[in-house]
C-alpha cells in the first residue's frame, strides 16, 4: 500500500522523537509518497530549529542525510485544487498540498497534525493511526 506521509512524519523519525518507532511500525512494508514540496518543508523546519537553538548546523546536516535515506515518491499535485481545500478548510496551503496528494493518489494519510487529520476525515481521506 502507498501512504502519503506528512513532513512531521519524516522529522519525527530523523530527529528521534517519541513517535519514531510507531511511525516505523505503521510504514513498514509500505511505499511512502508526498507532494514535491516535501524536501523544502523539511529544510524550512530544520532552519527554524537552528534559529531556535534546538539543532546545530552539524546536526541538521546529519538529519538531512538521514532524511535522504528514506525512500519516498515525490508527486506533483493540482495547486488550484489544493488551494480550494486550504480555503474551504481554513488551513495553510502547505498542509493542503498533502491532503490534495492523498486525494489525487487515493491513498491514506499519515500525519501527527491533529487539524490535518480532522480535515482529512471531513473530505474523505483515510487516516493511518
Amino acid at each position: 500500500m502507498r501512504i502519503i506521509a506528512d513532513t512531521n512524519i519524516f522529522l519525527a523519525v530523523v530527529l528521534e522523537e517519541p513517535d519514531k518507532f510507531r511511525i516505523i511500525e505503521l510504514t513498514a512494508g509500505h511505499e511512502l509518497a508526498a507532494p514535491e514540496i516535501l524536501p523544502y518543508e523539511i529544510g524550512n523546519a530544520f532552519t527554524a530549529l537552528v534559529k531556535m537553538h534546538v539543532l546545530s548546523f552539524e546536526e541538521v546536516h546529519l538529519a538531512w542525510q538521514a532524511v535522504q535515506s528514506i525512500p519516498v515518491q515525490l508527486c506533483g499535485i493540482d495547486i488550484v485544487s489544493a488551494l480550494r481545500v486550504a480555503m474551504n478548510a481554513g488551513i495553510y496551503a502547505y498542509n493542503a498540498y498533502f491532503l490534495e496528494c492523498a486525494l489525487q493518489m487515493r491513498c491514506p494519510l499519515l500525519t501527527l497534525d491533529r487539524r490535518m487529520k480532522a480535515v482529512a476525515r471531513e473530505i474523505g481521506i483515510q487516516i493511518i493511526e
